[in-house]
């Protein structure tokens, strides 16, 4: 039986059955579903990186926005602007490097993701990658999904997702 958490228009997960040591997990943000094109993880990696990716918002170093008065969308946008290009440079690189996310292996690796803070919300850039996708998906090609949250509603979707691969489940966090 797949277990859901969160919510898909801002972040959520669905875990799945077991297929030979790797686990079904479907994700979501802003409404997209992220794993369409893997959506199998290889359990022991896969609840690792999220966890890290909990840590590290726990930590408060998420950033806002390196750009004055951009949306999250447009920061995303500049951010890639020169992207694994070869004039892209090593401070580029770095900066980006500093709000990219969702690094969990090949189920997420068809999209690229940035992280950005404002108080205690966040806001989630994601933007789809793989040519085969965007040929299936042409309403993709150049979009750029943005899912705003609250910090303590994505440490805690998971924080439980990892609860669910290990075979528990967490409480909701209180809500004001």
């Amino acid at each position: 039986m797949a277990v859901v958490v969160g919510d898909r228009s801002r972040f959520a997960a669905e875990v799945g059955e077991w297929d030979h040591g790797l686990r079904r997990v479907d994700l979501w943000a802003a409404g997209q579903w992220l794993t369409c094109d893997d959506n199998m993880a290889f359990v022991k990696q896969f609840r690792r990186a999220v966890l890290d990716t909990a840590t590290w918002l726990r930590s408060g170093q998420v950033s806002p926005p390196p750009f004055d008065g951009q949306s999250p969308a447009a920061a995303h946008r500049h951010l890639m602007l020169h992207a694994g290009d070869d004039d892209e440079t090593e401070a580029e690189y770095e900066l980006r490097s500093r709000f990219s996310t969702l690094h969990w292996g090949p189920t997420t690796d068809n999209v690229t993701a940035h992280l950005f803070r404002d108080g205690d919300r966040l806001a989630i850039t994601l933007q789809f990658r793989r040519e085969e996708h965007l040929r299936r998906h042409p309403e993709h090609a150049g979009e750029i999904f943005v899912a705003e949250i609250a910090a303590a509603e994505l440490v805690w979707v998971l924080e439980d997702l990892v609860a669910v691969l290990d075979g528990r489940q967490n409480q909701p966090p209180a809500t004001s």
